[in-house]
Parts: structure tokens; C-alpha cells; sequence
């Protein structure tokens, strides 16, 4: 069997990302994973996500150990490949260089051997009986190595605090002393999660920390890093990643997204009012006697829908890199979903073209979920081909999107509404009828495609929506 070495990189899990904090390897030198297995936590400002592996293989040197925040295209571990297939190199994730950052930044960073934390997290001094604030410092996003790292025991007078720089960002933000926390990350490092019940107790909302909750810290962590095996450690690292997201920095990376979105990208915009009557009841039709968990919503329709037409308009399926448009014959879309916190999450459904109606609610179900309240993975928030924002009932007649590169198009659903239209009867008469009408938006890149491509693709959208019984 032949094989090769790959390098293990920190994934770029949108456009607006420039670095990553690696808070957990799930895996350990000498360990096989097959391509798609999880193998190591992300810290961004979108929460913690689940990095996969592109490809079959055993993990030969982990290169660099948590807690450590790193560019884009930094290298922290090494795989050596079961077999050499196409299909294993990571193509369909879209990699894109951050935005506007100087070259200092961007430069790959050399890693001769295997670091630990100590040389990355800043350090803080706890003299005589008094705790002082520490300080805030972060590692420089230049490289992986410090200037002066400090391998050496500290101190009886010194206590090295290890934390993440999320976690020390937070911290100051809520006036919390990392000296008073205990971490739950790797050689006792603070995480994110950790500064959640800490914050409480501040607050008044909780009582102290007892020292048997003190003890399973780390052993929480552990199980986490190992990967979860009971329902409760999975609903706890979800109640985690959600509490401690920064609605801030993810604002400000949204906006960052989408200020290059619309700096660089030719978009065109085309909108379209759909009679939704006969999908209406067909949904009754099928919903009735159904539990309420077990319903279908319009937004799988919409999926199925979109799926069904995209194949035939190549030219709004893919990604704009390099300079050239690529098409994809793989339809996964993004869906937007609104955080209740604030900010936004876009992560995909994958190949929803084979997914049955009931499959596809099932799948908006479960990532809708694990946006809002648990992890999800990188593929998930880098594979979309085109993604779908819908406003929902919330009171918008249509929503025009700015397109998420490197895709090309982003559709937009209003809310249903009650309209008159003019209809033509069987014996050619009009009449006027009182129907359930969205409007569809289409954002598009006029470099992939023109406006007469958008208007027919929304036309055969139309279309596919009114025989829902063929999805």
C-alpha cells in the first residue's frame, strides 16, 4: 500500500477567518483516522468547531500542543496517507487567504519540533498574599514561536496562568481574575468554558465552586478531548461553545466577511413572487396526524427545491478562486441561522440532491441545533456551494443577501404572505384569488453569470416549488 505524508493545517472556515485558537487534539501520534473523523477542537469567534481530517491515514507528529492561537495555513501536525486517490485531497474545501493582512502575518511559520504551552501563553505574577489583575497579552500572529519562551519551572513566588487568548479577551471583558479560575484545558490551560460559571459566580447567579466540581474539571475535559460518550458531555461542551461565544468579535468578523463580499464582488440582484397555495396544502396535506417534531417546513421545501433546479444553472453552483469561476456538481447549502445571542452561523447540508423531504428537515433540524447549542464541523462551514437565507415569519417581505465567498449566488426567502393575484380559469377567465405568496431573491456574481441565468433559475425555482409532491 503506498503512502504519503501530508501536512495537518489550521483550516480557514470562512473568509472572515485569520486564525484559530487549537484548545483539543481528539487524536495522538501513532492514531489511524479515516478521512471526515474529527480530529482536533478550533476556537474561533464563531465558537469551537470540530476540525476533520481530509484524508486516511495515521497521525505521524503532532507538532504543536494546545492551547495556541495560529494563522490561516499554520502547520500543527503531519498524516501519513493510507493510499493516494483525488479524491482525498481536500478540493472541495474552499481555502481562502485572509483579507488585507500584511505578509508578515500570512508567512507560514517554521515548526522544528514538537512546543508546549508554555511557549506560547503569556505568563502572569502572583506576589505575597495579594492577587493582582493579570495581564492580557496574546501570542503575535507572525508565528508560533516567542521571542523568548520560557521553558524554565517558575518560580515559588510566580504562578504561570495558562490560558487561551479567547479566554484572557473575555476575562478582561468581565473583570475576571484568570488567578481565581480553574481550567479545564490541557495542563490545566483556562478555555472559554471554563470563564462561564466563573462569570456566573461574579454575577451573584451561582454559588462557589465547590472542590469535588473543582476535581472534574479536567476530567471533563479529557472526556471531551477523547470524544464524547455520553449524552451529558456532549450537552455540556454544547452549553459551553454556545455561552461563551463573543457576539462582538463575531459581529465584527461578520462584517469583515461581508465588506469584502461587497468590495469585491459584482453582485446583481433579481427577486420573483411565488404562489405557494398548493405547497401550503400539500404541507397540511402531509403534516396532518404528524407530532409536532416529526412536521415538515416550508425552508426543507425550499432545500429540496433548489437542489432539484440547481444542477441545470451550473453557473450559480461553486466557487470564484484565483481568478475563475469553478462549478461544483455537488449541491450543499448553506443555511443562515440566526443565534439568539446575536450573530449568525451559515453551516451546510450536505448532497441535499439525495436527500428524501423527510431527510432534509431532519438535517435542518440537527444543524440548526448544533449552531445554536453545540459544535459543528469544519466541513460543514467551508463545503457550501450557495447558500439560503430565509426571514422566516419575521415580518420582512424579502431579504436580499450579499453573497459568502468564494460562492457565487445566495438565495433569499421573505415571509408567506396573503396576496391577490390575478388568476386564469380552465375556460381562460380571470379571476382574482387570494393566495399564499413568497418573494425569492437571487444575489449573484456577475462574474459567473448574467442577470437572463439568475431570472431563469428563479423561473424554474417557481416552477418546482408548485409541484412539491415531486421533491
Amino acid at each position: 500500500m503506498s503512502s504519503q505524508s501530508f501536512d495537518i493545517v489550521m483550516p480557514s472556515l470562512g473568509a472572515d477567518m485569520r486564525d484559530g485558537t487549537l484548545t483539543e487534539w481528539m487524536v495522538a501520534e501513532g492514531d489511524h483516522v479515516n478521512k471526515g473523523d474529527s480530529i482536533a477542537v478550533i476556537e474561533t469567534s464563531k465558537g469551537a468547531i470540530e476540525m476533520e481530517s481530509y484524508h486516511s491515514g495515521t497521525i505521524s507528529k503532532i507538532l504543536v500542543q494546545p492551547v495556541i492561537s495560529l494563522p490561516v495555513g499554520s502547520i500543527l501536525a503531519s498524516i501519513e496517507a493510507d493510499t493516494i486517490e483525488a479524491d482525498t485531497l481536500p478540493t472541495a474545501e474552499p481555502v481562502m487567504a485572509p483579507p488585507d493582512i500584511p505578509q508578515s502575518e500570512t508567512s507560514q511559520p517554521e515548526i522544528p519540533e514538537p512546543l508546549s504551552p508554555q511557549a506560547y501563553v503569556s505568563e502572569a505574577s502572583i506576589s505575597g498574599p495579594n492577587v493582582s489583575e493579570p495581564s492580557i497579552s496574546e501570542p503575535s500572529v507572525s508565528g508560533p514561536c516567542v521571542s523568548e519562551p520560557i521553558m524554565a519551572q517558575p518560580a515559588p513566588s510566580e504562578i504561570r496562568i495558562l490560558a487561551s487568548p479567547a479566554a484572557r479577551t473575555q476575562a478582561r471583558q468581565h473583570d475576571l481574575n484568570l488567578a481565581s479560575i480553574v481550567g479545564s484545558g490541557p495542563m490545566g490551560a483556562i478555555l472559554l468554558r471554563d470563564l462561564d460559571t466563573a462569570h456566573q459566580v461574579v454575577s451573584g447567579y451561582n454559588v462557589e465552586p465547590t472542590a469535588s466540581a473543582q476535581q472534574t474539571a479536567v476530567p471533563a475535559a479529557m472526556a471531551t478531548a477523547a470524544g464524547p460518550s455520553t449524552q451529558s458531555v456532549e450537552n455540556t461542551a454544547s452549553r459551553d461553545s454556545r455561552d461563551n461565544r463573543d457576539p462582538a468579535a463575531m459581529r465584527a468578523a461578520i462584517a469583515a466577511a461581508m465588506e469584502k463580499s461587497k468590495r469585491e464582488i459584482p453582485h446583481y440582484y433579481l427577486s420573483l413572487d411565488v404562489d405557494l397555495t398548493r405547497t401550503q396544502q400539500w404541507l397540511n396535506e402531509q403534516n396532518a396526524g404528524r407530532d409536532p417534531e416529526h412536521r415538515l417546513l416550508l425552508p426543507a421545501l425550499l432545500l429540496k427545491a433548489i437542489a432539484a433546479v440547481l444542477p441545470n444553472f451550473p453557473s450559480l453552483n461553486g466557487y470564484f478562486q484565483n481568478g475563475e469561476f469553478k462549478p461544483e456538481k455537488a449541491v450543499h447549502i448553506g443555511t443562515v441561522i440566526s443565534l439568539r445571542e446575536g450573530g449568525l452561523m451559515v453551516p451546510a447540508i450536505h448532497d441535499v440532491s439525495r436527500l428524501s423531504v423527510d431527510d432534509t428537515m431532519l438535517a435542518l433540524r440537527d444543524i440548526s441545533n448544533r449552531s445554536r447549542t453545540g459544535r459543528l464541523r469544519s466541513s460543514e462551514l467551508t463545503d457550501a456551494t450557495i447558500t439560503l437565507t430565509s426571514i422566516g415569519k419575521r415580518g420582512s417581505d424579502s431579504v436580499f443577501g450579499v453573497i459568502y465567498p468564494p460562492q457565487v449566488a445566495i438565495l433569499g426567502a421573505g415571509r408567506l404572505r396573503q396576496t391577490l393575484q390575478v388568476r386564469t380559469d380552465d375556460k381562460g377567465y380571470n379571476q382574482i384569488a387570494i393566495c399564499d405568496t413568497m418573494t425569492v431573491t437571487l444575489s449573484a456574481d456577475h462574474r459567473a453569470s448574467d442577470g437572463i441565468q439568475g431570472a431563469k433559475f428563479l423561473y424554474a425555482l417557481a416552477q418546482q416549488l408548485q409541484k412539491p409532491e415531486q421533491l
